[in-house]
């Protein structure tokens, strides 16, 4: 009767002490550290409690109503800039994620200091928007898009938005310039 008792203790302890910690800068599809798309912005200082939360609320035509809430670590170096889905919401939930800070890194090892390379190795190119200055890389896998310069573009491609521009046009070493987690 002791023998099947102490061999339940010693795998119930075995199996709670192996429980792994969340990675905070580990970006997934429904989350990003313990920060999930379904976190409300009231519940961000417990999500962020060793941080710094800075809300900044839009109040004209300049800031499109938009609140932005931005996220700084001790240091005072910038981690995230988050975007609710409805403005002076406390009950809202996170639209998108703007990733700032380079420990951030999806499973796949894609931060804000990776190449387009980078990108297409560790995933699928869902889309490419030809934009005024910049493209924007889609990654339906992971929510994600990201934002590259056109000054990283061949010339012929830099200035004319009606062209499509296809994956292979896109240098490897063309850089991140912003990186954004969309949810909802």
């Amino acid at each position: 009767m002791q023998k099947p008792f102490i061999f339940i203790v010693i795998i119930s302890f075995i199996l709670t002490s192996c429980g792994k910690e969340q990675d905070p800068f580990l970006i997934k599809k429904q989350n990003i550290g313990n920060l999930t798309d379904s976190t409300q912005v009231k519940d961000l200082h417990m999500v962020f409690d060793k941080d710094s939360v800075a809300n900044y609320i839009g109040r004209d035509e300049f800031t499109r109503n938009i609140d932005n809430i931005e996220i700084f670590d001790r240091d005072g170096v910038a981690l995230l800039s988050i975007s609710p889905q409805r403005r002076a919401d406390s009950t809202s939930v996170i639209n998108n994620i703007r990733i700032l800070d380079p420990r951030y890194k999806t499973e796949k090892g894609i931060s804000t200091q990776s190449t387009f390379k980078d990108i297409q190795d560790a995933y699928e190119i869902s889309k490419i928007d030809n934009l005024i200055n910049s493209i924007s890389v889609s990654v339906n896998e992971i929510n994600a898009s990201f934002t590259i310069d056109k000054k990283e573009l061949p010339s012929n491609l830099r200035f004319d938005r009606s062209i499509s521009i296809e994956a292979s046009q896109i240098p490897d070493n063309a850089k991140i310039k912003y990186f954004f987690i969309h949810w909802n």
